[in-house]
């Protein structure tokens, strides 16, 4: 299991996530007291390993259409999926590396637009 409390960094506004549950089957969940922003962290094993990180966020926003309140929420997550041998966790890392670096604001925001 990891530390408890995790920490994540949202908007350079550090957030504080205790953990709340500890899965049987390889699984954790961490949330900020006042419960807007969830880390979940998921493993299986089977044919192939497969690692989920997922950051939850919910807020109140006003509907465009009804000018009513309501909550919404939105996930960013990351899948390792990996065989059970032929890449050492280093090799998985710079993966991870990789995809991190190409997610500039720019390559981000148009992605959200609808380009592939």
């Amino acid at each position: 299991m990891l530390s408890d409390p995790q920490s994540i960094t949202v908007n350079t506004v550090s957030k504080s996530l205790g953990s709340v549950s500890t899965g049987e089957r390889m699984s954790s969940e961490y949330r900020e007291a006042d419960g807007e922003h969830t880390l979940l962290i998921q493993s299986s094993e089977g044919k192939r390993d497969r690692s989920v990180v997922r950051i939850n966020h919910k807020k109140t926003a006003t509907d465009p259409l009804s000018a009513e309140n309501a909550t919404v929420s939105a996930a960013v997550y990351m899948v390792f999926d990996r065989p059970k041998w032929g890449y050492t966790p280093a090799e998985i890392d710079y993966l991870v590396q990789a995809l991190s670096d190409w997610a500039t604001t720019a390559n981000v925001t148009a992605v959200l637009a609808g380009e592939s």
